[in-house]
């Protein structure tokens, strides 16, 4: 505990904050899940307020089968319900149309681009909601959604239009998540949420997914 303390300048009371929500109904099914090398089918749901962890050694395929959920990798055989009804997922797209959203492990290379500012990252995602005409964009509406959401994630930023490569891991994590929060998700899926960030903000990530549910 002393440790941490002075590692992120505070005390840290628990690296995993509890919290009690409460279950409701299945929001996301998955059935049949597999690859023409594996004999094996996935399957599995998903309940509103609910946390449903994947585990596995490395190679084991869980990332695969988030990439797959999302429509970013092909695979052989897979059949998605989102609450209740059969959706077919061809690409990122269609899983957003269906209120999925996707938190890349690496977020250096998929998340972000680092060059960009927090603001430009932040509504990345979800440009076609404040785009007029289909191209134009309001950069006020801009500014206020980065706000919103600099505050709500507690990004440390000097300022909106700080790029995004000169943030600190954790602060940068909290920029990929804001990006897709601002998609407005029924679904959240997040591959290693708390990969190569501090302990500081591993709680921090934690207490933003208890927010959620």
């Amino acid at each position: 505990d002393e440790l941490v303390e002075m590692m992120v300048g505070r005390e840290v009371s628990s690296a995993y904050p509890k919290c009690a929500a409460q279950i409701g109904e299945e929001i996301l099914r998955v059935e049949n899940l597999c690859r023409k090398d594996r004999k094996q089918n996935v399957n599995f749901n998903l309940h509103r307020g609910e946390v449903l962890g994947i585990a596995g050694l490395v190679g084991a395929g869980r990332t695969e089968i988030m990439r797959a959920i999302f429509g970013i990798d092909y695979i052989s055989s897979l059949d998605v319900y989102v609450a209740g009804k059969k959706v077919k997922i061809h690409d990122p797209a269609s899983a957003k149309k269906h209120g999925i959203a996707f938190l890349t492990e690496d977020r250096k290379v998929e998340g972000l681009t680092l060059d960009f500012s927090v603001k430009s990252n932040v509504v990345a995602a979800n440009l076609g909601a404040i785009a007029t005409a289909g191209v134009f964009t309001n950069n006020k509406q801009e500014n206020q959604i980065a706000d919103e959401y600099i505050a709500k994630t507690r990004i440390k930023t000097p300022h909106r239009n700080q790029k995004v490569g000169n943030l600190s891991g954790g602060n940068q994590q909290k920029v990929v998540v804001s990006k897709w929060l601002n998609t407005n998700p029924e679904i959240l899926i997040m591959d290693e949420p708390t990969r190569g960030i501090d302990v500081g903000a591993k709680r921090e990530i934690y207490e933003i997914i208890n927010d959620l549910v």
